[in-house]
This record gives structure tokens, C-alpha cells and sequence, in this order.
């Protein structure tokens, strides 16, 4: 017997049916000129060799590679019956495609033929990053998992080199892995994982083995003390950026901010940037902090002053996701509403949006037809995927 997957035809609060109301309402909208796909969107890499083009892990078991000047998304890799929450570009010359998927393996694909490559087999639990690194001129590939273990993989054999664990057996769930490009070398990679508790800690890696690297508690105490993570926010943090130029540590949390993390100053918040609702991404520019989240906002805020500066709407579900384009100049998002949108960055862009808003909260501009929204997941899937997105433990 078929089952119907239409939340209109389930007991709904008031809340959660306006909120249903409210979003296919806002479905329609062609904000940011939306790349529609079939299933939820959970993660985003740029092509690391093409510079119009993202990687993308989708709800519906597949990686997608669109690009997003021509809107083609023919390009499918395929295998997984369940979802795939991350995407990573690597191995050999760039040429392999990684995905930590919810059957608790790593998969892999030829970028070019499609074939799926090895499988990842080591966690016990939902992987929910991965990241390529070359180590000692191994191409390799770190994984971080809700089973909190991290493995150090050898891309070309499949082979599990180690396993590195928490020294004090507090870390919860890996939610993201972000490799230190200033500390790491070519013998020795530093990274630093979030987790659903609201420490952040940092690791270094080589061939042989891994460990944590224990955080100075107080760098004034007379007697030097060691804590177990960078304890900046109050809750789960879900990503992780190294700023490039200046080595400083950006963080996205479920506690309504994103934060950047001074390296000079042993990883303190030097400033603050309040989303409203759980972020689950940042992004950079010299003149740009781009913040995204559960409540559909892109944030671009003034880097210099801190200040808001623009609220792009289009989204009609949780974002899931940033990356950046041409060089700074436009910032993709993605989202559970499984579209993904452009918005300009530069200044001309920016403030001919502003204006357009302006005149739309005056209600120049018409409003779009509403259209309503259909997913491909079956209501306890939704379900599944929604306690996996919100996880806190």
C-alpha cells in the first residue's frame, strides 16, 4: 500500500502548519536565480578545477556536479541508498570524488567516468565529513563521524591508516574538519574538528600516526594547565574556515553565531556575528562575512565595522550550505528546499539588492505566485533527516 509523503495530510500544529504554509508560499520566488533540484541539498564544494562549477551532496543518495553559469546538472555520481552529507574533491590530480554518506561509509567516484571507486569502510556511525589532504606525498583523506572517531585513510589502496580519539572521551559527534593552512606542513597536516558539544579541537596528522593537541587554559596562570578544545560558543558547532590570510579561525554554531577566532590571541572571539538561529555556514571575502543558516537568511555583513550590510531572501528551508564564487564576487547557497541560488557580492550588485528590497518592503514590487514544495523522502525520513541536522547531543 502506497504512503503518502504530503505533510498536509498528517496532524499538524499551528505552528508547524504555518510554518508549512509560509514556506510553500515562498517556494515560487526567483531569488537568486535558483538551480532546482530533485532532493535536499547537504553540502557544497567549488570544482577545485573549474572555476564555474560546485560540487554537491544531495538527500536522495547522490553527488551532483552542477555548473552554475550554464545550469547543467546532468553530471551524477550514483550507488548510495542514503543520504550523502559531504563532499570532497581529491586523490590523485584532483580526480577523485569522496562522500561521507549515512550507511556509515566513504564512497568514491572517477570524476570523469562517474564509476564508483572504493568504499570507505571504518566508522560506526553517519560519516559527516571528509576532507582530502597529501601528507608526506601520500594523497590522503581524513573522516570525522557521529560515532565521534576520526580515521586518517589512504586513498589510492582504501587502506585505514589509524584512528585518532578525544585523550579526556568528551568529544560528541565530528560535525566538520578544517585543515590549518598556516600550521600544517608538508610532513604534518593540523586540523580542527566541530562537534554537537560546543568545543572545538584541534589535531595534527602524519602517515604514521595522530593526536590531539590540548589547548593552554589559562596563558596567565603561573602553573600552565591543559583543556581538551577552544570553548567559544555555548552549543554545537557545525562549521569550521581557516581565513587564508590571516590564519584566524571562523566558526558557525547552533547557538545562534558565527565567530572568528584569533590565532594571535590563542583562539579568543575577536568578534561576533549574531545570524538569529542556528548558523550552519561562513564564508569570506576581503570585504565580506557571509553567514547562513536554519532561519533561509545569506548575511553579508561589513568585515571592517562588523555591521549587517544586506539580507539576501530566497531560501525556503534551513541553508545548508556556502561557497564562494569568481574570486569573492558571488557567493552560492544551498538548502534543504534543494535549490541552489547565487547572490552577487560586489558593491554595485549589493547595493542595486538593497534598493530592490527597499522598494519591495514598500510593496512596489508584485509578489510571486506561491508554489508548493514536494520532497522525495518519506515522512519518517524527514524526520530522520531533520534530528540529524539539528543533532545537539
Amino acid at each position: 500500500m502506497s504512503r503518502s509523503t504530503d505533510p498536509g495530510h498528517f496532524f499538524q500544529s499551528e505552528a508547524s502548519e504555518a510554518i508549512r504554509a509560509r514556506r510553500a508560499a515562498k517556494s515560487g520566488n526567483k531569488n537568486g536565480d535558483p538551480i532546482k533540484l530533485t532532493s535536499k541539498i547537504l553540502d557544497v564544494v567549488v570544482d577545485p578545477l573549474s572555476p564555474t562549477c560546485l560540487f554537491v551532496a544531495e538527500s536522495a543518495g547522490c553527488i551532483r556536479k552542477i555548473n552554475v553559469e550554464s545550469k547543467d546538472t546532468k553530471i551524477v555520481y550514483r550507488g548510495p541508498t542514503a543520504p550523502l552529507t559531504s563532499v570532497a574533491i581529491g586523490g590523485h590530480n584532483g580526480q577523485t570524488v569522496f562522500a561521507g554518506c549515512w550507511d556509515k561509509d566513504v564512497w568514491s567516484w572517477d570524476r570523469e567516468t562517474t564509476a564508483v571507486g572504493k568504499r570507505y569502510k571504518g566508522h560506526s556511525d553517519f560519516v559527516k565529513t571528509v576532507v582530502c589532504v597529501n601528507i608526506s606525498g601520500k594523497d590522503c583523506l581524513i573522516s570525522g563521524g557521529a560515532d565521534k572517531k576520526i580515521i586518517v585513510w589512504d586513498t589510492a589502496t582504501g587502506q585505514r591508516l589509524y584512528t585518532i580519539r578525544d585523550k579526556m572521551d568528551t568529544l560528541l559527534a565530528i560535525q566538520h574538519i578544517a585543515v590549518d593552512p598556516i600550521d600544517s606542513t608538508a610532513d604534518e597536516i593540523i586540523f580542527a574538528t566541530s562537534s554537537s558539544d560546543p568545543k572545538i579541537r584541534r589535531w595534527r596528522a602524519t602517515l604514521t600516526e595522530g593526536e590531539q593537541i590540548l589547548e593552554d587554559a589559562d596563558k596567565d596562570a603561573p602553573v600552565v594547565s591543559k583543556t581538551d578544545g577552544i570553548n567559544e560558543h555555548e552549543t554545537s558547532v557545525y562549521r569550521l574556515l581557516f581565513d587564508s590570510d590571516y590564519g584566524d579561525l571562523w566558526s558557525a554554531s547552533a547557538d545562534g553565531n558565527a565567530k572568528c577566532l584569533s590565532r594571535s590571541r590563542a583562539w579568543a572571539t575577536e568578534e561576533t556575528f549574531e545570524q538569529g538561529d542556528y548558523v550552519r555556514s561562513v564564508a569570506l571575502t576581503p570585504d565580506w562575512v557571509i553567514t547562513a543558516g536554519r532561519n533561509e537568511d545569506v548575511k553579508v555583513w561589513d568585515r571592517n565595522t562588523g555591521k549587517l550590510h544586506h539580507i539576501y531572501d530566497g531560501h525556503f528551508e534551513e541553508v545548508t550550505g556556502l561557497a564562494m564564487m569568481k574570486d569573492g564576487r558571488e557567493v552560492i547557497s544551498v538548502s534543504i528546499d534543494g535549490t541552489v541560488r547565487t547572490w552577487p557580492l560586489d558593491k554595485a550588485s549589493l547595493q542595486t539588492a538593497i534598493k530592490e528590497k527597499e522598494e519591495k518592503d514598500k510593496g512596489v514590487v508584485k509578489e510571486v505566485e506561491p508554489v508548493v514544495a514536494k520532497g522525495l523522502m518519506t515522512a519518517d525520513e524527514e524526520a530522520e533527516l531533520a534530528e540529524l541536522m539539528d543533532d545537539s547531543d
